[in-house]
């Protein structure tokens, strides 16, 4: 048994197979999830876990080398668009429609139980090296 890191074993399978440039979808429980990439639905109820807690758990074992957010949050949701630009130097900013879109690229997403609107963040993988 794991004593430390994501002890979810679906999620933490899901990011040993992640590799240089995959990209993961972190999304609140109202995102449309498409069809395709893998899905870890880690929603309990409204607002748990939440999109900043299930985040930091990520950034604590991923290497990230970009992320898109949907350009919507800095207005609709400013505690997300906050906790984005604290995270992500280079953050870029797309409309939620195109975020919509590139989520069909990704491997891996992972459904958080967040109530507010527009907590999604597409990473890019990095490497550690």
């Amino acid at each position: 048994m794991k004593k430390a890191g994501i002890l979810n074993r679906q999620l933490s399978g899901a990011l040993a197979e992640l590799g240089h440039t995959d990209q993961v979808l972190v999304c609140d429980a109202g995102m449309p999830i498409p069809d395709g990439p893998r899905v870890v639905d880690l929603a309990f109820r409204a607002g748990v876990p939440s999109f900043a807690e299930v985040l930091d758990g990520l950034l604590a074992e991923l290497v990230v080398e970009g992320a898109t957010a949907a350009d919507e949050v800095r207005g609709a949701n400013p505690a997300a668009a906050a906790l984005l630009s604290g995270h992500f130097d280079g953050l870029a900013y797309v409309p939620h429609e195109r975020l919509k879109e590139l989520s069909a690229g990704a491997r891996l997403v992972v459904r958080t139980g967040e109530a507010r609107p527009y907590a999604n963040v597409l990473l890019r993988c990095g490497v550690f090296f």
